[in-house]
């Protein structure tokens, strides 16, 4: 029993001895990288993601859990003036483990798809054989979800610099007010992390 508690005394030592304490912490980071992992959309076409801008901001508070707010918007390829934006609220914590900075969490928002033509609730007239016709061709928002891990290394003391990557679940964009659309995808960030 003695050697039972000795080793997990030591075991514990070593693990706090390099864990950064929890204290406050402010991170902001920006997107580097889109891929659309979705397949083809139901008239056959494979959306592709072409850059991708906004920002991913979070508040870590004392005991490692933190909250978080992504803002970003997704070029798709091919188009001229498509893109996805997404906003999305995470909740996440810091693992106590020794040396980096790693971080686990789950977010959920909303995902829009922009365009000048697309607009929720835009009607497309046109006539066929002498019959006048009205379609919806806008797009309505859809629910979105997300899990992401991100790593960060000290660089100097209460400076760390982070890696991050998103798996992003998007299936409820709707088209023409019945056809919901796959727009799930994956985005890699870098960051910086202000410990205080």
């Amino acid at each position: 029993m003695k050697k039972i508690i000795l080793t997990v005394f030591a075991a514990t030592s070593l693990l706090l001895y390099s864990t950064p304490s929890f204290a406050i912490s402010l991170s902001v980071g920006v997107p580097v990288g889109s891929t659309i992992t979705a397949g083809v959309d139901p008239w056959g076409h494979k959306n592709e993601a072409d850059g991708t801008s906004g920002y991913f901001l979070g508040v870590q508070l004392p005991f490692g859990l933190g909250l978080g707010m992504d803002s970003h918007k997704t070029k798709l390829k091919d188009t001229t003036d498509n893109n996805l934006e997404t906003s999305m609220y995470n909740l996440y914590y810091q693992l106590p483990v020794p040396v980096v900075s790693l971080i686990v969490g789950l977010g959920t928002g909303k995902q829009t798809l922009e365009c000048s033509t697309c607009a929720e609730g835009t009607m497309y007239s046109y006539k066929e054989d002498g019959t006048d016709y009205t379609e919806n061709i806008g797009y309505k928002p859809g629910s979105v979800t997300q899990w992401y891990t991100s790593i960060g290394f000290p660089i100097i003391p209460f400076f760390d610099i982070h890696l991050s990557y998103r798996s992003i679940t998007s299936k409820n964009i709707e088209y023409g007010g019945a056809t919901k659309l796959d727009f799930s995808s994956t985005i890699t960030g870098i960051g910086l992390a202000f410990n205080f």
